[in-house]
């Protein structure tokens, strides 16, 4: 079951964003690409998206705090890292707070970026059919009255 495939990425890097936005639109997805950390958020809910991808290092509201922000909006919507930061204390930070996963930039091979994007949506697409199975089975239980 593939449900909707559009992401969200933020970034102050005019160019990264047309570069990725180019790659993934090429792989099928939907890609809203954002330079104002301050309007992730309201972006987010706006466009319906299940996946943010996230500078760390951005003027206004910086990754990490933009990544804590997300998944206490619903945590249900899944994050990926792409960031020039690499340190070791901040990946390990974005994973404990709910990342995917981080890429480091520049990227140039796409393919392990687009495969952790993937694994996340079809980590979302299993949530959604564990629910949709969840309310199937209620509803049986419940003589063809869904709850």
């Amino acid at each position: 079951m593939k449900l909707n495939r559009t992401l969200l990425h933020v970034d102050d890097d005019p160019y990264i964003l047309r570069i990725v936005a180019a790659k993934l639109k090429s792989c099928g997805y939907t890609v809203v690409s954002l330079s104002n950390s301050n309007r992730a958020l309201e972006n987010l809910l706006e466009i319906d998206a299940r996946l943010a991808l996230i500078d760390i290092d951005m003027p206004g509201i910086d990754g990490l705090s933009l990544l804590r922000d997300i998944k206490r909006l619903d945590g249900g919507i899944q994050v990926v890292m792409l960031t020039g930061l690499a340190s070791t204390s901040t990946t390990l930070q974005a994973m404990r707070w709910g990342s995917e996963g981080c890429v480091f930039k520049p990227v140039h091979d796409f393919a392990p970026l687009v495969a952790i994007i993937e694994a996340a949506f079809c980590k979302i697409d299993r949530w959604w059919a564990s629910l949709a199975d969840l309310k199937q089975r209620k509803s049986i239980l419940h003589g063809g009255h869904s709850e």
